[in-house]
């Protein structure tokens, strides 16, 4: 029954029983792991406070298969969380803003989508805490840090829109379409019925949270950034084929 030891972000936590939480971590190393923090809902818990979304945490579980193997159903199962320590409490220090909070809170949500239990993403992984720490030392705009987030990971996870040229032909652009379905920006001659048309400035804007130019992506007014917000929101859920529960919340003024 092994030990092993990583540094983890916690993604979700739920209640189990009177005491213990289920907890979902992101690692850097084993990718997604579900886990049983015993006893950490009393107050004389140790690493309680440790275990709340958004933390970024060294962490020591205790497998209860042998590493490799699986449960007869194909899943990992729960390890046990036997000892923590903090590296950012990222979600308290954002507790108390509620757009970051919120912000925060949809970044955790996907990247839970994006991963399977048990298969490294550490490219993902180094995205998370890479957004969680934008967002906590507050040097850019919530909804930017979380738009950057969204279009990296989909990029990571083979998603990303064309935004240089034609999504079908691959003709070079800029092109005035836009159509989530066929993968980003479209000519006129592949344009679908139904395609948007959004500004010049907001694919501007796109372009510029995925290669990380910050200086044009701070510089946006807020019409750009409201019509690349729903475009990548859209792009993101078509491909995950479902709506991220927390992106609703997400204050966006």
């Amino acid at each position: 029954m092994p030990l092993y030891r990583d540094d983890a972000v916690v993604l979700r936590v739920h209640k189990l029983g009177e005491a213990d939480r289920i907890v979902t971590l992101l690692t850097r190393r084993h990718g997604r792991v579900r886990a049983v923090g015993k006893g950490v809902r009393r107050t004389s818990s140790r690493f309680g406070a440790r275990l709340e979304p958004g933390s970024h945490i060294d962490v020591q579980l205790y497998s209860r298969l042998p590493e490799g193997q699986a449960a007869p159903d194909g899943r990992r199962g729960l390890d046990v969380v036997q000892q923590t320590e903090s590296l950012d409490p990222f979600g308290a220090r954002l507790a108390d803003d509620y757009g970051r909070w919120t912000a925060a809170s949809a970044i955790c949500e996907t990247a839970e989508r994006l991963t399977e239990e048990g298969e490294p993403a550490l490219r993902l992984y180094l995205l998370v805490v890479g957004a969680l720490r934008a967002l906590a030392l507050r040097e850019h705009d919530a909804g930017l840090v979380l738009d950057a987030f969204f279009i990296r990971a989909m990029s990571n996870a083979g998603w990303e829109p064309a935004l240089r040229e034609c999504a079908k032909c691959s003709a070079p652009g800029p092109h005035a379409g836009f159509n989530v379905a066929a993968g980003g920006a479209v000519c006129d001659d592949c344009r679908p019925a139904g395609s948007a048309r959004p500004l010049p400035a907001s694919v501007q804007l796109m372009s510029a949270l995925l290669g990380g130019d910050w200086p044009v992506a701070d510089a946006s007014t807020s019409e750009p950034r409201r019509e690349a917000s729903g475009l990548i929101a859209a792009h993101l859920q078509w491909h995950l084929e479902r709506g991220l529960r927390s992106l609703p919340l997400v204050d966006r003024t």
